[in-house]
């Protein structure tokens, strides 16, 4: 029995050519679940690639590691927070929490905190990982957790109300700023 041929790759006359920062996104939406699931120090570049459908030569023109490639996380992370699309999200949110105050026996309000001490444990998750692998250097993550998700919930609200005026790209400024400042980049 004769073995099965891999599979080629499209001629180079058919493949698709995507913009620079679509092909980053890929290579990093791809490589974000291979760390959750296995830990930084298991995933290496041929992994990220894999995943990402690309060749390594891809992943290692856009990253010089998989550590930049879990900052880079970071930054849509943030991205994600603030779209044109997410304001009826941050919406939903806060009327969520509202409904939490209408409930006389508590169930909801209880099951709200669960999901809010998630989101928690995955910003601080996230910055910590980023810490242990040497990417940032914090002297207080549980703090960091609190001001970010704080943070983030005061200029989602500020967003919504437009009061004063803030636009998705301050609120991603912001964000950003906060992190520079309480995440200090390693060299």
């Amino acid at each position: 029995m004769k073995a099965a041929r891999p599979p080629r790759r499209a001629a180079a006359a058919d493949r698709t050519r995507r913009p620079t920062e679509v092909r980053r996104r890929l290579i990093v939406e791809a490589a974000v679940p291979l760390i959750a699931e296995r830990g930084y120090a298991s995933v290496g570049v041929r992994d990220v690639a894999a995943a990402a459908g690309v060749s390594v030569g891809t992943v290692t023109y856009h990253f010089g590691s998989v550590q930049e490639i879990l900052s880079e996380a970071l930054r849509l992370l943030l991205g994600a927070l603030f779209t044109e699309d997410t304001d009826r999200y941050w919406r939903m949110w806060f009327d969520y929490w509202n409904a939490g105050d209408q409930d006389p026996d508590q169930v909801f309000a209880r099951g709200q905190a669960e999901r809010y001490e998630g989101w928690d444990t995955q910003i601080h998750e996230l910055a910590e990982r980023g810490v242990a692998e040497g990417e940032f250097s914090s002297d207080d993550l549980d703090g960091f957790t609190v001001r970010f998700a704080a943070l983030a919930a005061a200029l989602a609200l500020q967003r919504l109300r437009q009061a004063p005026p803030l636009s998705t790209e301050d609120a991603r400024r912001h964000l950003n700023r906060l992190i520079e400042t309480e995440l200090r980049r390693r060299s």
